[in-house]
């Protein structure tokens, strides 16, 4: 047998729903396993699980995680009213990923993946751009309600050591209407890891990510605040290299604005990084494609884009490398992404990325593009050759 890359520490697998749980599971036998001797801790987050077990399985997937350190983490579904109906489910439970970055805390950073042969939708991105979406609070755990009378809507804070109550009178509603209420903590907006420090949480702008003063004057960079829709003007205008600091609703708009505008939702790394600089969870930055996955039900083949499920293996296992000092593994997950840019770039790619160069109304299958299976085995083909296998 073929040796396999050995591994010390525990990585926690979470499997997500549709398409990309199909990806997942070729991903991980025929590219990860075949190759790296690694102990995975499983975790089913897809939707019918997560329902038998009141979503029970989203919370324990969360602590494992501050157990293990490292997770990847495979799309999952956020059910609306018609995927209640489908899944006949007993509610309609919170986004898996709310409530694993409720628990965990951290800023994900997403960060184009850059092909050269794939055209941007904003052409003038020539540089990455990385999108630092601060991952706790705000509208995702705020307290909201609905009012259909006059009244006044007030706010309350009751001090721990029995000090008197703070007020405030947040609005007089003369009829009906609509009220939120939301928060973070210091411990939260004080994010640090090896590479970035958060500056400041102003209460109505952006919250701004600053590197360690010696670290800019050595790498001759620099930082200032924007509000939001001064920065989306100017991300435009930008060529890009930069790190782009928000809060949570904003980063989960402009990472999509982002990773559509650098060519594919697909072409887009996600890792969550928790605040104790060593935890993290590397996931795939889009959908479970249901689209295609109905085309799959069907029995039809589908040319779905793995690129961004690959990459949330190898960022998670590049990390678990760096935690173990395991420059072996390292090699092997940054040798995997090499090898994903360089098969697309060689011209064999799924019909997403062949539409951003010849439009998707005029690609043809075996032409242009390939299906979802020929090109995980492109990929699988070319990485055993980057092995020397």
């Amino acid at each position: 047998a073929e040796k396999k890359i050995s591994m010390q520490g525990e990585t926690k697998r979470m499997d997500g729903d549709e398409m990309t749980r199909i990806i997942w599971e070729f991903i991980k036998e025929k590219l990860i396993l075949t190759n790296v001797d690694v102990d995975l801790k499983y975790y089913d987050l897809g939707l019918p699980y997560r329902d038998q077990t009141d979503d029970q399985v989203t919370i324990d997937s969360a602590l494992a995680t501050k157990k293990y350190n490292v997770a990847v983490k495979c799309a999952t579904i956020t059910p609306d009213e018609a995927r209640v109906e489908e899944f006949s489910l007993k509610k309609m439970w919170k986004s898996p990923n709310g409530t694993i970055r409720n628990i965990l805390g951290g800023t994900v950073f997403r960060e184009p993946i850059i092909c050269q042969n794939i055209p941007r939708l904003v052409p003038g991105w020539t540089q990455p751009i990385t999108i630092g979406r601060h991952a706790f609070g705000d509208q995702y755990r705020a307290t909201d309600f609905v009012v259909n009378q006059p009244g006044k809507f007030k706010m309350v804070f009751s001090p721990s050591d029995g000090s008197a109550n703070k007020e405030w009178e947040v609005y007089d509603f003369p009829a009906g209407g609509c009220g939120m209420g939301m928060y973070n903590t210091d411990e939260q907006c004080s994010f640090l890891s090896d590479h970035w420090c958060l500056k400041s949480y102003p209460g109505n702008t952006d919250f701004c990510f600053i590197h360690y003063k010696p670290e800019f004057d050595k790498l001759k960079i620099w930082y200032e605040h924007r509000l939001i829709d001064d920065m989306v003007a100017q991300v435009l205008k930008s060529s890009g290299a930069f790190v782009w600091g928000c809060k949570n609703y904003d980063g989960d708009v402009q990472s999509d604005i982002l990773a559509q505008g650098f060519g594919s939702l697909g072409l887009m790394t996600s890792v969550l990084v928790c605040p104790d600089g060593k935890t993290i969870e590397a996931e795939a930055a889009h959908g479970t494609v249901t689209r295609h996955y109905r085309e799959h039900q069907k029995g039809r083949p589908t040319s779905t884009n793995p690129i961004a499920s690959i990459f949330a293996w190898t960022r998670g296992l590049e990390h678990r490398g760096k935690l173990d000092g395991n420059p072996d593994l390292i090699k092997f997950s940054q040798t995997l992404e090499r090898v994903c840019v360089e098969t697309v770039e060689s011209g064999i790619m799924t019909k997403d990325l062949a539409g951003c160069i010849h439009g998707l109304s005029n690609v043809k299958l075996n032409e242009h593009y390939v299906n979802t299976t020929d090109f995980l085995d492109a990929i699988k083909k070319n990485l055993d050759t980057a092995l020397g296998k």
